[in-house]
C-alpha cells in the first residue's frame, strides 16, 4: 500500500500562497511504467521554495486557465492531483442509471472523500472534479480519457492492470482497484480560485483518514 499522507498542513496568507503557486499542467494521457510517472510542465506560474514543497503547504490554482473538458494535473504533497473541468454532458452522464449500475461504489459509501464531496459529483462545485490521481490498486497513475473507455463513457483507465474509473473517480465493477479515487482537502476562493490543502467551510479532513490511496 502506498504511503499515507501526513495530515499536517502549513497555512499561509493568500499573498504568500499566490507567490508560491506550484503548478505542473498536463493535458491528455500520462505514460506510466509501474509506479513511476512523468508530469510535463506546461504552466509554471511561480517557483516555490524547497521547504514549501516539502511541507505540503496549500497551493492555489487559477481555474480560468482550464477550459471545459480539459484536465490539468498539479503536484501537491508529492501526489498528482487531477483537476477536471467537466462539461454539462459529462455531468449528465454521471447521473445516468446505466453508468451507476456498472460502478462498485456509486454513492461513495467508502471513506475516500470528505463529507463535502460525498455526493453524486464527488465535488463541491459539480463542474470541477478534484481527485488524487493514484489508482487504488497498486498506486499507478490512471490516464484521462484513455482507451479503452467503458461502454463508450469517458473516464480514467489505469494502464498497469486495467482498472477503470468514471469522471467522478468512481471505480467500475470487475477491475483490480477496490476503491474510488481519493478526493483531497480543498476549497474555492471566489469563482476562479481553487485551494488544495485547505478544507471547505473549515471542516476537518485529511488524506490520512481515507480507506486506501
Amino acid at each position: 500500500m502506498p504511503e499515507k499522507v501526513s495530515p499536517a498542513f502549513q497555512t499561509h496568507n493568500d499573498n504568500d500562497v499566490t507567490r508560491r503557486d506550484f503548478i505542473y499542467v498536463a493535458t491528455g494521457a500520462f505514460a506510466v511504467v509501474g509506479t513511476s510517472f512523468a508530469i510535463w510542465p506546461l504552466i509554471d506560474q511561480m517557483h516555490p521554495s524547497a521547504d514549501v514543497l516539502a511541507a505540503g503547504s496549500p497551493i492555489t490554482i487559477d481555474l480560468t486557465k482550464i477550459d471545459p473538458g480539459q484536465q490539468i494535473t498539479v503536484l501537491w504533497r508529492g501526489k498528482p492531483i487531477f483537476i477536471l473541468n467537466r462539461t454539462p454532458e459529462a455531468l449528465k452522464e454521471l447521473k445516468d442509471p446505466r453508468l451507476l449500475a456498472q460502478l462498485r461504489d456509486p454513492s461513495s459509501g467508502e471513506h475516500q472523500q470528505p463529507e463535502y464531496a460525498k455526493n453524486w459529483s464527488r465535488a463541491i462545485q459539480p463542474e470541477y472534479a478534484v481527485l488524487v490521481g493514484i489508482c487504488t490498486h497498486l498506486g499507478c497513475i490512471p490516464n484521462y480519457k484513455a482507451e479503452p473507455v467503458v461502454n463508450g463513457n469517458e473516464g480514467y483507465f489505469c494502464p498497469c492492470h486495467g482498472s477503470t474509473y468514471d469522471l467522478a473517480g468512481r471505480v467500475y465493477k470487475g477491475v483490480p482497484a477496490p476503491y474510488n479515487l481519493p478526493v483531497p482537502p480543498y476549497r474555492f476562493e471566489g469563482n476562479d480560485k481553487l485551494i488544495i490543502g485547505e478544507n471547505h467551510n473549515n471542516e476537518s479532513y485529511s488524506l490520512n483518514e481515507i480507506v486506501q490511496m
